[in-house]
């Protein structure tokens, strides 16, 4: 079981403005987490797949949660969604969308893809540290983190892909 103060966020977002927002909102809400970022789609796959830069366990943990954003370049978040969703190793991955994306029809097709949850991110920064306040509230602590296979730490060979335990 993974404790909440050393559940590992992986953020995916391309936005240099948006990654100090974020990291600054988590420092000044108090998360300690592990927290690792991702520049777009094809690198979160890669990072959750554990694949290249991505193979040491160690250094690049699997994630408890994902914070993803919608607008990307080279994937976006709705095809690292389906990617995700599509693999049995990630079932229980929890994957809250983190957008500028107002649009209704995003928020469904978030959640129809196997989102968590879908956060609007907020134009004040106060907002923002609130936004993850609460996202440290409900998903790192009241939350119980679903049961994740973790690759045994042998070394820095690659582990093969994770699986879900039942």
């Amino acid at each position: 079981m993974t404790l909440p103060e050393q559940a590992v966020i992986l953020l995916a977002e391309d936005l240099p403005n948006d990654i100090l927002l974020i990291r600054r909102a988590l420092d000044n809400a108090g998360v300690k987490n592990p927290f690792f970022i991702v520049p777009d789609g094809e690198e979160a796959l890669a990072y959750l797949n554990g694949v290249g830069k991505y193979s040491n366990r160690d250094e690049y943990p699997l994630p408890d949660i994902l914070l993803l954003d919608l607008k990307m370049p080279k994937m976006d978040g709705f095809e690292v969604l389906r990617a995700v969703r599509k693999s049995k190793s990630f079932s229980a991955l929890r994957i809250i969308v983190l957008t500028s994306s107002e649009d209704i029809r995003d928020v469904n097709r978030a959640y129809e893809l196997g989102a968590n949850s879908f956060l609007v991110k907020p134009l004040e920064f106060e907002n923002f540290k609130s936004m993850m306040q609460t996202l440290s509230a409900f998903w790192l602590r009241t939350s119980k983190t679903p049961m994740l296979d973790r690759p045994a730490r042998a070394g820095n060979h690659a582990p093969g892909p994770p699986g879900h335990r039942k």
